[in-house]
């Protein structure tokens, strides 16, 4: 007799969810890679390791690391106040952290633009100091901290809300420091969301768009991002170029991806 599986509906429900899955991502990702196929591979190298490619590759890749690095801990620090701390205006800052996915990026690039410029609210004591935010590198990556910032908050906050509080009750009592109490106890608890928050965070960065060519400046091999580079591309009807700029930065996104997924699969058989 052939045994009946406990969740009802699970072909239907399998099945839409690999239609959508293959007509919304799959398709669209298949097409671009397929564009590149019309170059040889020399063809394809000369265009991804070309002097501006390169550039806007670093500008790119280290732009999203250093605002996945702010995420992780701003982000870490923002998910604990929210969920271990009772204050007023607690609802409006964690209606906040959803701001970056309601706000449209393009009008968001606009605002950063307008209030870290040299003549904004924020840019012109920041200016006054030496330190210049709009049009620079440093733009850029605030550009990404503010749009991919709620990736870390709402994957650490849920299992952060997880963890008893009086496991760190009974640590202090058996005398463990606050250092070690984070260190031994919750950090293996929140690493996996770390990682998960972190993989989320960089990928939104490195394909962010519209909140950045407002603020970056777009000089070419100083402060010009892959996407804005696959754009111009577009717009010269050179679409072989545009779809090797795109392949190059989606295989880079999915290995971090992949690496990521992989670490945290590891960490939590660790922590089991």
């Amino acid at each position: 007799m052939k045994q009946r599986s406990p969740l009802p509906g699970f072909g239907l429900s399998m099945g839409v969810t690999l239609g959508y899955l293959s007509l919304i991502v799959l398709l669209p990702l298949t097409v671009l890679v397929l564009r590149t196929f019309g170059l040889t591979a020399e063809e394809f190298w000369r265009i991804a390791s070309s002097p501006r490619a390169i550039a806007a590759y670093r500008v790119t890749i280290t732009s999203a690391a250093w605002a996945t690095l702010f995420n992780v801990i701003l982000g870490g620090a923002l998910a604990w106040i929210l969920v271990r701390y009772e204050f007023p205006g607690r609802r409006i800052l964690d209606a906040m952290i959803e701001l970056p996915f309601a706000l449209p990026t393009a009008v968001a690039g606009i605002a950063l633009t307008t209030l870290l410029a040299r003549n904004g609210w924020l840019g012109a004591p920041l200016e006054s100091v030496g330190i210049k935010v709009a049009y620079t590198q440093l733009g850029i990556i605030v550009a990404m901290i503010f749009t991919s910032l709620p990736f870390v908050v709402r994957t650490v906050e849920p299992v952060l809300r997880e963890i008893e509080s009086e496991i760190e009750e009974s640590a202090l009592l058996l005398g463990a420091s606050e250092m070690n109490i984070f260190r031994r106890v919750l950090l293996p608890e929140l690493m996996p969301a770390f990682l998960a928050g972190a993989g989320m965070s960089f990928a939104r960065s490195l394909g962010e768009y519209g909140a950045i060519i407002f603020i970056a400046g777009n000089l070419p091999m100083r402060t010009e991002i892959v996407a804005l580079l696959t754009v111009i591309r577009l717009e010269e009807y050179e679409y072989e170029a545009a779809a090797t700029y795109a392949t190059t930065i989606l295989i880079f996104s999915l290995f971090f991806l992949l690496v990521s997924n992989l670490a945290q699969g590891f960490l939590l058989r660790h922590v089991k």
